[in-house]
């Protein structure tokens, strides 16, 4: 009774100060007798779970084999559908025009791959002969996909043999930002898309539409070992000659190029993923400690101790109000010595284990009531999961205070998550910028492990509480 009394007090708080709209921070109570509570007594326990399948959900494009001590062996194939391009020029060119045709594999300069980027490696690409299926997951089988006999292109691929692509600043700055890698194509590939376009443009109108003309590609590591690569763009780019009108009337003809289709979030991309895991990493899961690996390799369960937290703030307030002001996690790892340095995961999502198929099938970012995602810091490799005090005021306003297994049972999973800045300025005032995360996705850019160290973790809640006698 006391406790559903408490609880009643505390909603009464909550209406009373309904006009905060900070979602971290609670509205201060003006009183004399106030006062300012934290609590970081608090344990959470955890253990690994296989998690070797992925629902594709990003235009990320992991190729390659590494093998590595204190990791495993991982490889990576693709499949990959195209968005086309909306407008093709068929009057100043033709087909016969075409030169050349060219698949465009792009990679960041700097963290686009894991492994010796002087390794001897070869790729083949084969074109697909039907549409990929919806979903696709990691373990996809392209087997039935396309024919082993009807190679497009095989060609050696490496960082160190890539195409800087830079562009100069104002200031005169030279930034190199990418690293590409050209694949030369059969002309009968972008002779065809340009023919496709000017006999039945209508084909161009949507992925799913040309996808029935041009199920994509098949992209896969053949020879060698010693890294994977993520390639963050995948393009076919037409070469071709078009004729311009010169000045005095007579015909000019340019060497122009046009990239035709893309690999682009809207369509389907998959990566083919096969992980076998040191024996090491299997031994330390099965003593108990929770290992945090991608891509297909671990995520960790755990019981959060939110019904704890919620009895502790509630303590005591048969005489007074409280309000909840924040509610964070800090998250220890402990990084795991292997033979490329791979790295814990970049970012790390906590969601309700009930929830967690529904929120990447959803394409969901988080809302800091039942998810939440927080970004490594490889200076104190801690993950802090921040912003939290939704969960437990859902909890009080919609279960008063009561928590079931869906809000203790949560799963921490290793994510991509890509984020958008804009900046803003005027002449009065000093440039300032505003990030938005825009997508959040199992992550699949790049290998990552660590050991998460539960026994060092400090969840800590921190309350107004005001006495009313």
């Amino acid at each position: 009774m006391n406790k559903i009394i408490n609880v009643l007090y505390a909603l009464l708080t909550l209406v009373c100060v309904g006009s905060c709209t900070d979602s971290n921070i609670g509205s201060a109570l003006a009183d004399k007798k106030l006062f300012i509570v934290e609590d970081s007594s608090f344990v959470i326990t955890g253990h690994s779970v296989a998690n070797p399948r992925l629902q594709a959900r990003t235009s990320s494009q992991l190729l390659g084999v590494i093998r590595s001590e204190g990791y495993g062996t991982l490889s990576s194939d693709v499949v990959t559908q195209f968005m086309p391009v909306l407008l093709i020029d068929t009057v100043r060119t033709s087909a016969a025009a075409i030169d050349s045709c060219k698949l465009r594999l792009r990679i960041p300069a700097t963290g686009g791959f894991t492994g010796d980027s002087l390794a001897t490696m070869r790729l083949n690409v084969y074109r697909l002969k039907k549409q990929l299926p919806s979903p696709i997951y990691s373990d996809f089988d392209p087997t039935d996909y396309y024919d082993p006999d009807e190679l497009l292109a095989s060609v050696p691929y490496s960082p160190a043999a890539a195409e800087l692509f830079s562009f100069t600043a104002d200031g005169g700055a030279t930034f190199i930002n990418y690293r590409d890698v050209y694949v030369t194509l059969p002309v009968e590939v972008a002779r065809d898309i340009f023919t496709e376009f000017k006999q039945n443009p209508a084909t161009f109108s949507s992925p799913k539409l040309f996808a029935q003309f041009f199920p994509g590609l098949y992209i896969t590591n053949s020879y060698g070992s010693g890294r994977v690569m993520n390639f963050t763009h995948t393009e076919i780019i037409s070469y071709f000659r078009r004729t311009y009108k010169a000045t005095d009337g007579s015909d000019s003809i340019v060497v122009a190029n046009q990239t035709y289709l893309g690999a682009t979030p809207e369509v389907l991309s998959d990566n083919i993923i096969h992980l076998d895991i040191d024996k090491k990493i299997q031994d330390m899961v099965d003593a108990g400690d929770a290992i945090i690996m991608a891509p297909a390799g671990y995520e960790v369960q755990v019981k959060f101790p939110i019904q704890e937290i919620i009895d502790a703030y509630l303590s005591g307030s048969d005489d007074d109000l409280s309000i909840v002001n924040a509610l964070s996690m800090e998250l220890p790892v402990e990084p795991i010595a292997t033979e490329y340095k791979i790295n814990p995961p970049d970012y790390l999502l906590m969601v309700k284990t009930s929830m967690k198929d529904q929120f990447i099938a959803g394409d969901s970012l988080t809302n800091n009531k039942d998810s939440f995602y927080a970004k490594y810091d490889p200076k104190t490799r801690k993950y802090v999961f921040s912003g939290m005090r939704d969960y437990v005021l859902n909890i009080l306003k919609n279960k008063l205070g009561v928590a079931d297994e869906e809000d203790i049972n949560l799963t921490i999973t290793p994510v991509d998550v890509t984020t958008y800045t804009n900046a803003t300025a005027s002449y009065y005032t000093t440039t300032t910028s505003t990030t938005t995360v825009t997508k959040i996705a199992p992550q699949v850019s790049k290998p990552a492990i660590a050991k998460i160290r539960f026994d060092k973790a400090k969840i800590k809640i921190s309350f107004s509480r005001q006495f009313l006698f």
